[in-house]
């Protein structure tokens, strides 16, 4: 296999940079807001950790002035004098540490509580984000958010806003102590400093962009990734290696290429900042120690007075709490550069527009009293649509499963229609099937009855009831749903099952799989019922998992059920035994049912055949094949499904 040589590997052409979103700042603080008087004991215990440096640095000059300097020469020298200010200089020391261990500990609770937050409610928001989001996002981005986005911030929240903040004021304290000391030396400082800023300009501002595209990059390959895992077995059988790989490969070097040219002057800047600060140590010294011995006067904030050996050596170690902060604020700066590209990602997926809901009829329990339907709160297997009015009178609607389409045009993308002019109905109890080779419609039908796309034109009713009328949870709490595609969650194989009712006992979950011949197998698992699915199910064969899938469905016992290639996943002997659960399962309820399968449709009232987003027939099978048209030749197996 050709691979490019390591050395090149990251040469990739420059992506778009994207500046994070405005107001990112604004919002991710106002996630902080509850922890505001935790916050302001960490700016105090900041104040104090600098003050404690500062007077620290201050109070050298003293201790060689006055304690270290008279002791030389002395024939009998009294260090009690010493000790008391070198322990005074102790007590300062310790605190400013014991400031800045008190800082640290606190910024870990704030830390965790805003990420707390901020997790809490970019879950709940996805939970009411339309399908269409996650049709056109991958979930390994999606993921990326929760995780790489997320981590970021937490290093930002708990390391580089504290630091950005203390080494702030830690210059501007230093920055004060220096000018009490020496107002002439001060402004030699200054000049060299703003020399210094625009080397770090020129160095953060390269860096900056670049952190934020590698948040973009990580989201992308993260993506990738997720989805290679999944279709891990396709790449296999189809030895899609190679292409994978490459296509991985590309997108690998965009990341690369991308931390490379961040992590490349965010991890100079440090440096440049340290040996500039040397620099400067340097020419301090010469030029302090030149004005000293020639006896210059010191021009300081108490006046002027002669430049003593301890002035000079307590600016020199001012200068280095002077630089060493910009340096350090330089750093944090790209730190928290690419926390706040990872919080727009986050406020991104936080702005995606909820799923929007103006149905007002809602699905109740209801009972017969009187010849008239009342609403009930316990569960007695007559459903009913209440619909209030605006003189606040409520009418009760009976739920039948009476489903019909008048018109309906629909497509996914404005400009691409999927469906046209569909007009169909299902009487309550009926089955209607819906054949047609992948790609004719059959799927989008079943997704419109659940609203999980809106249509363009055209009507759809539900018992009488325009369907946009009714809120979404009451509409797909009146829907079961079989899919050829199973989820199964972590947990116990009754968990799974309960799923579809959450409410469900034990024995409602038993009866459901027995109704959709599940529980011979389920039993022969190694803790039966109690066994506990890892990994959506992977250890059980993909007709165990669908017939679990169906034992869901039963359990919730909705009034229209709903099968999309349900059986398609089990052999034809036990697709036989579970069609006679299936069948009981069905009874009394309006069924939809996609099939490729027409042995599996052929019990069915009414069958529609589809072509191109149209019905092209409809009848019962025996109607179909008398007419001698597609489903016949179909059937006769003129033309395959595909």
């Amino acid at each position: 296999m050709n691979r490019k040589p390591e050395g090149v590997r990251c040469m990739s052409k420059k992506p778009p940079v994207r500046r994070f979103k405005p107001g990112t700042v604004r919002r991710l603080f106002s996630y902080m807001a509850e922890y505001r008087v935790q916050m302001i004991f960490v700016v105090v215990c900041i104040l104090i950790s600098a003050a404690a440096n500062a007077a620290v640095s201050l109070f050298l000059q003293v201790l060689i002035d006055r304690y270290i300097i008279p002791l030389l020469g002395q024939a009998h020298p009294v260090f009690t004098g010493l000790l008391r200010a070198v322990a005074l200089m102790g007590l300062l020391y310790l605190t400013g540490v014991v400031a800045t261990l008190f800082y640290n500990r606190m910024m870990v609770v704030i830390e965790q509580g805003t990420l707390k937050k901020i997790r809490d409610t970019m879950f709940t928001h996805m939970q009411t984000l339309p399908i269409r989001f996650f049709d056109t996002h991958t979930h390994g981005d999606v993921m990326s958010r929760y995780t790489n986005d997320t981590d970021t911030l937490r290093q930002a929240i708990s390391q580089s806003l504290p630091q950005m903040f203390a080494a702030l004021v830690s210059v501007i304290a230093a920055f004060c102590a220096m000018l009490y000391l020496s107002i002439w030396l001060t402004a030699f400082v200054a000049l060299f400093s703003f020399l210094l800023l625009k080397v770090i300009r020129a160095i953060v501002s390269r860096s900056g962009t670049f952190f934020m595209k590698q948040q973009d990059s990580l989201g992308d390959v993260n993506g990738y990734i997720e989805e290679m895992i999944n279709g891990q077995k396709v790449v296999k059988v189809f030895c899609h290696e190679e292409q994978a790989e490459k296509e991985f490969d590309k997108k690998n070097d965009d990341l690369c290429y991308c931390s490379t040219e961040a992590n490349k002057y965010g991890n100079v800047t440090m440096p440049v900042v340290g040996n500039m600060g040397y620099l400067l140590y340097v020419l301090l010294a010469i030029v302090g120690g030149a004005a000293g011995i020639a006896g210059v006067p010191n021009l300081s904030f108490t006046g002027l007075h002669a430049l003593t050996i301890g002035t000079i050596v307590s600016f020199l170690t001012l200068s280095r709490a002077f630089v060493n902060p910009i340096g350090q604020i330089s750093l944090q700066f790209n730190m928290v550069v690419m926390a706040l590209a990872g919080a727009s990602r986050i406020f991104d997926l936080m702005d995606e527009k909820s799923e929007q809901d103006n149905g007002y009829v809602t699905l109740v329990n209801a009972k017969r009293e009187n010849g008239e339907i009342r609403e009930c709160g316990e569960r007695t297997g007559l459903w009913a649509w209440k619909h209030p009015h605006g003189d606040g009178t409520v009418t009760y609607t009976l739920l039948q499963g009476d489903i019909r389409f008048f018109d309906v045009d629909f497509g996914y993308e404005a400009n691409k229609t999927v469906l046209h002019d569909i007009t169909l109905y299902a009487k309550p109890g009926q089955k209607v099937a819906f054949v047609g080779a992948t790609g004719a419609g059959k799927t989008t039908i079943t997704n419109l009855i659940n609203r999980f796309y809106d249509i363009a034109d055209g009507k759809i009713r539900y018992d009488g009831i325009n369907i946009n009328k009714i809120r979404k949870a009451d509409l797909r709490r009146s829907l079961g749903m079989v899919l050829q595609d199973v989820n199964l969650f972590t947990g116990t194989v009754l968990d799974n099952i309960r799923y579809g009712k959450l409410d469900a006992t034990d024995e409602e979950c038993i009866a459901a799989a027995k109704l959709a011949n599940a529980d011979g197998f389920i039993r022969m698992l190694p803790q039966g019922y109690r066994t506990v699915l890892e990994g959506d199910g992977s250890g059980l064969s993909q007709g165990q998992r669908q017939l679990i899938s169906i034992a869901r469905a039963a359990v919730a016992d909705p009034p229209v059920m709903i099968l999309d290639e349900a059986t398609s996943s089990i052999d034809t002997r036990t697709e036989a035994i579970v069609q006679k659960g299936m069948d009981a399962l069905m009874k009394g309820r309006t069924v939809f049912v996609i099939a490729h399968r027409l042995s599996t449709v052929q019990n069915s009232d009414v069958i529609m055949v589809l072509e191109h987003g149209r019905i092209i027939e409809r009848g019962s099978h025996e109607q179909l094949i008398a007419q001698k048209g597609r489903y016949y030749q179909l059937y006769m197996g003129a033309f395959e499904l595909e």
